[in-house]
């Protein structure tokens, strides 16, 4: 049976309106109950879409397994035994998944199992348990604990950010005032493309050099603003904004959209035709967020100030941005022997 995300505007305002549904329009109930839990817990729209297409992917292929019918169930009683088989599926499929990819699809299901039966999901004879440590004195008894989570090991994160050739080469593209506004606003403010999107006119409190920011979960953080990001935005609303009655501070230039807020397609549309005009191919919009933060840990930002400007909910996250350079390394060994060798150096007569 063929299954499907859709998108619809009929539902509750408290309802998600992303539903799991089968071809002929009918509910995956069970899967739509949790979504709609997501919509009252305030998970905005992009999150919703996210869950729905994990779940999604879970149904296509649960429904395939031989005696399981997806549209018969009235809660979905799986144990550990399926998501290992669901795993070990996913880890054969062609092109083959990353290993974050698998391991998102993995926390959905959990989730969701807790969601229905308010305990962890049963597992199956498979599960290793372990100790917790070896404390003074030997192992105590009672403290076995199993494995926390089915997680396949996923390679280190690591921060690329741009060279200073190649931010410059990809801004010296951009011809039209929004658009040098948008980059100016991931690349000197970091914010992420969505935070850029949802931006409103009321957000710019440019007379106060101040930024309001609508982040992941909802979370507002303000910022400030740098004098050349204040120049960019006002030149952009007052040279080129169309009259539209859009609250959005970004909006289509031209053609029938003209005047209408701009959209997540419009904005990868942009970045890709500007990476292929300036053959700067690692150019998209969360690579001027990594530049930004690199670049405020090499001017000694502490990363409390950049967690907060950032908008990161974990330290943990904030931390990935010290990476230090073989270049780095030479530099601040360099200063430290220059230090140690001042005394001697001038105490020579």
């Amino acid at each position: 049976m063929k299954f499907l995300l859709q998108r619809r505007g009929d539902v509750a305002a408290s309802a998600s309106p992303y539903r799991v549904v089968e071809a002929g329009g009918g509910e995956i109930a069970w899967a739509n109950r949790f979504l709609d839990m997501q919509r009252v817990r305030g998970l905005n729209e992009f999150s919703l879409r996210y869950y729905g297409h994990l779940l999604l992917h879970f149904i296509r292929w649960w429904d395939g397994q031989p005696g399981v019918e997806v549209m018969r169930m009235d809660a979905p009683a799986f144990t550990e035994s399926t998501l290992i088989d669901y795993v070990r599926a996913q880890r054969e499929e062609l092109p083959k998944r990353s290993p974050e990819t698998i391991n998102s699809r993995s926390a959905m299901l959990r989730r969701l199992f807790r969601f229905y039966f308010q305990v962890e999901m049963p597992h199956g004879p498979y599960r290793l348990q372990r100790m917790w440590g070896m404390p003074p004195g030997g192992y105590r008894r009672g403290r076995r604990a199993v494995a926390a989570d089915l997680r396949l090991q996923t390679p280190p994160r690591v921060i690329e950010p741009l060279s200073v050739e190649q931010v410059q080469r990809f801004w010296s593209s951009f011809r039209t005032a929004r658009d040098i506004a948008v980059v100016g606003l991931l690349l000197l403010n970091g914010l992420r493309s969505c935070e850029v999107l949802a931006l409103e006119l009321e957000d710019l409190l440019l007379s106060e050099a101040q930024l309001r920011v609508r982040g992941k979960g909802g979370k507002v953080r303000m910022m400030p603003l740098p004098p050349e990001t204040i120049r960019l935005l006002d030149c952009y609303l007052k040279t080129e904004r169309p009259p539209t009655n859009a609250a959005q501070v970004f909006v289509s230039l031209k053609g029938k959209a003209r005047g209408k807020p701009m959209t997540k397609a419009g904005w990868r549309s942009l970045f890709r035709h500007h990476r292929a005009v300036t053959t700067v191919s690692k150019a998209n919009p969360h690579r001027f967020r990594h530049t930004f933060g690199s670049d405020m840990i090499r001017a000694d930002v502490s990363l409390p100030a950049l967690q907060r400007l950032m908008g990161h909910a974990n330290i943990e996250t904030t931390l990935l941005y010290i990476q230090i350079s073989p270049q780095d390394v030479y530099e601040e060994y360099a200063r430290a022997v220059a230090r140690q060798t001042a005394p001697a150096r001038m105490a020579q007569p």
